[in-house]
């Protein structure tokens, strides 16, 4: 239990899903419904973005969004983040947990089976809560989403397609259903 932060956060809910089902969106929009004061987004990928920002001299708010400019590096950043995963799997993971500091910690993208792992080793089952979100490939295609070889078809983005144990599995295509799905986030985040 190494490196745990000094606030045990009350839960901690992991959102896995595939590029472009809207992962960030709903973490961003839960945060507002549950507020700053109780709540905190952490992404996995920031540390490793910060590191390649940092080497290749890239512009990090950019390396964040979910743009063009992301996408042309996120192939060699994904190489390059496995390569470090090999030699300890929760290295990005564990980075990410310095900066917790609410009660209730929403992790954007969670991606691998290992990060799981972590998270439940780390901070114990009962304040995990797993949730997959899914988006048909025409939706996510509406969305900016196109297929790339060595992206799509990699762990990264397919290590969680056969998980099992999801707490909760949202379909998240319409958006006259946000704030059902947003909703049901809410009761996962307060316990209920």
């Amino acid at each position: 239990m190494d490196n745990i932060p000094v606030v045990l956060p009350r839960i901690i809910i992991l959102l896995s899903g595939k590029r472009k089902c809207g992962k960030d969106f709903l973490a961003d929009a839960l945060l507002k419904r549950l507020g700053t004061e109780e709540a905190q987004i952490l992404r996995i990928s920031e540390p490793i973005k910060r590191h390649w920002a940092d080497w290749k001299g890239l512009d990090m708010s950019e390396l964040l969004g979910d743009g063009a400019y992301k996408e042309r590096y996120r192939k060699e950043m994904i190489e390059w983040s496995d390569a470090r995963r090999k030699e300890d799997y929760g290295v990005f993971c564990r980075a990410a947990c310095t900066a917790i500091d609410r009660n209730i910690c929403i992790v954007s993208d969670v991606r691998r089976q290992t990060d799981v792992r972590y998270f439940q080793e780390t901070f114990g089952r009962e304040r995990i809560r797993t949730v997959r979100i899914e988006a048909s490939e025409a939706v996510r295609a509406e969305r900016g989403w196109q297929f790339q070889s060595g992206v799509d078809d990699v762990q990264s983005e397919c290590d969680l397609d056969n998980y099992g144990s999801w707490d909760l599995l949202l379909t998240n295509e319409h958006t006259n259903e946000v704030d059902g799905l947003l909703a049901t986030l809410q009761c996962l985040a307060e316990n209920k």
